[in-house]
Parts: structure tokens; C-alpha cells; sequence
């Protein structure tokens, strides 16, 4: 039996993934979580094969919890879920250690077999995102700015993009105020933009939000 740990903001979706895999007779969900900080209290307490963790959490985000994941003694798979169908955000998941990577809007089938694959040792990607990863991530020349970010820097633009203030962010990183403001001069300065407004702009234009 696959042990599934669900870790899903959305409770309309994370009770989605709860129906979907109690159908399946070779797994369950064992346990389930709304934000980072629950995930890897989770984790402390509840063994599992899987972790599903969506990419864009509150607090620690999926891309934050994926090395923190990793450093646990044995420690699970991890399949990505997102909303974000762009090959550079699923190559970034799977360089920080991801198993896999799925979209919301794939067919519940795939997403079992995503599971059941990441279970046994394999790795998964979107169909839709393959060929994509295969000619984009390649094509430095024409990767979108974003992909230039740090971890650090992504984490902070994401969260401004969602409307955080420099301080909500500080808070929600357990940094200073003045490191985020030195992460925000510094990615705006990668992205080419000189406003938040351009900024929200740039990631809703990514589908980055």
C-alpha cells in the first residue's frame, strides 16, 4: 500500500486528491496538510511514501520544503502539483530534488499513475511539459528572466506577486526586513522591471500567479 501525505492550500482541491486516491486500491492518504509549516510537522509524526505537495503553498512554499523534505532520514518521493504548466518551473522543482511533476488540470488517471511511479523509485512529468522541458530548458538564449532568480530571490518575487509586503515576507522567511528589500532591488533588477505593478504584470504574463 502507497502512503500519501497531501499537502494542498486549497481545501476544495486537497478533498479532490483525498476522493481520487481513495478509488485506487494500491494506495491512501494518510495524512494531510494546508501550508509548509504543517507538511513537515507531518512528516515528523506520519511515515509515508509520497508527499504530493503543491508548488505554491503559504509560509514555506513547495520549492522552500523540497530540500528540508529531502534532509529527513528516509524521506519520501516528491510530486509536484501545480497550476503552473511551464517547463522552467518544472525543471526548477526537479533540480531541487522533485520525483515528479504534475499538473492541476491533468487527467486524475495520470496523477495516479504520477504516485504509483514516484513510489517505485521512478520520476514523472506532465505529457503536456516533456517535449516542452526538452526545448526550452536547453535554449539558455531564450529562458524567461525569472529562471535567472535564486531560490531566494523566486520565493520573495513569488510572494510579492501575491500581493506580500516586504515585511509580511520577512516574517513568513524568518528573515529581515531589510534582506528581502535587498532580494526585491535585486530580482526586479533581473526581471527589467521598475514597479510592483510591472512586476505582477511580468508574472501574470508567466502564469506565474
Amino acid at each position: 500500500m502507497i502512503r500519501v501525505l497531501v499537502a494542498e492550500d486549497h481545501t476544495i482541491v486537497r478533498e479532490g486528491i483525498k476522493q481520487l486516491i481513495g478509488l485506487a486500491k494500491d494506495m491512501q492518504v494518510v495524512a494531510e496538510a494546508g501550508n509548509g509549516e504543517q507538511l513537515l510537522d507531518a512528516l515528523r509524526h506520519t511515515p509515508c511514501e509520497v508527499v504530493l505537495l503543491d508548488i505554491s503553498m503559504p509560509g514555506v512554499n513547495g520549492l522552500e520544503a523540497i530540500p528540508r523534505i529531502r534532509a529527513l532520514n528516509n524521506p519520501p518521493a516528491i510530486l509536484m502539483l501545480s497550476m503552473h504548466d511551464e517547463a522552467q518551473m518544472a525543471a526548477r522543482a526537479l533540480k531541487a530534488g522533485a520525483a515528479g511533476y504534475a499538473t492541476k488540470d491533468s487527467d486524475p488517471a495520470l496523477l495516479l499513475t504520477a504516485i504509483r511511479r514516484v513510489a517505485g523509485g521512478g520520476r514523472y512529468i506532465d505529457p503536456a511539459l516533456a517535449d516542452r522541458m526538452v526545448f526550452e530548458v536547453g535554449l539558455t538564449d531564450t529562458r524567461p528572466l525569472h529562471t535567472l532568480l535564486s531560490e531566494r530571490e523566486f520565493s520573495v518575487f513569488e510572494r510579492l506577486a501575491q500581493g506580500a509586503n516586504v515585511n509580511d515576507i520577512a516574517l513568513q522567511l524568518a528573515l529581515s526586513s531589510k534582506t528581502i528589500s535587498t532580494h526585491k532591488a535585486r530580482l526586479m533588477q533581473k526581471l527589467k522591471v521598475n514597479s510592483l505593478a510591472e512586476l505582477v504584470k511580468y508574472a501574470m504574463e508567466h502564469k506565474l500567479v
